[in-house]
């Protein structure tokens, strides 16, 4: 299990609005925000971080979604604060039948996702 996981972002300003807006479906919302960095969540704990640096290397997150309406509503909003298609939402089933997700780039090129595991119902 995961507790929390920071990357690095070249402007902060812009990483917070891109991730204030993309994360906005999943239930995350900007819980603290300094100077050299801000941390989102949901459920009261911060567990996503950001801060300034120069990335050295993309890296991948993901993060889970309730559904596959959330992970739809994640590609819009990512997309619409400017994130770089990566793989519109979808199934996967190169990773199992029921892997349903949606791939952007954010501003500095990480590869941000949404995924649900729950089977299709209909």
């Amino acid at each position: 299990m995961i507790d929390h996981i920071g990357i690095l972002v070249t402007d902060l300003d812009a990483s917070v609005t891109f991730y204030t807006r993309a994360l906005a479906p999943l239930g995350y919302t900007l819980m603290m925000k300094f100077e050299q960095g801000a941390g989102f969540g949901a459920g009261g704990k911060a567990d996503f971080w950001i801060g300034i640096g120069q990335p050295t290397d993309k890296i991948h997150v993901a993060f889970r979604a309730k559904g596959r309406a959330d992970v739809r509503a994640f590609y819009d909003a990512a997309v619409g604060a400017g994130g770089v298609d990566n793989g519109p939402p979808g199934v996967r089933e190169a990773y199992h039948p029921d892997y349903y997700g949606a791939f952007v780039h954010d501003p500095d090129g990480h590869n941000v996702e949404a995924v649900c595991h729950e089977p299709y119902l209909g």
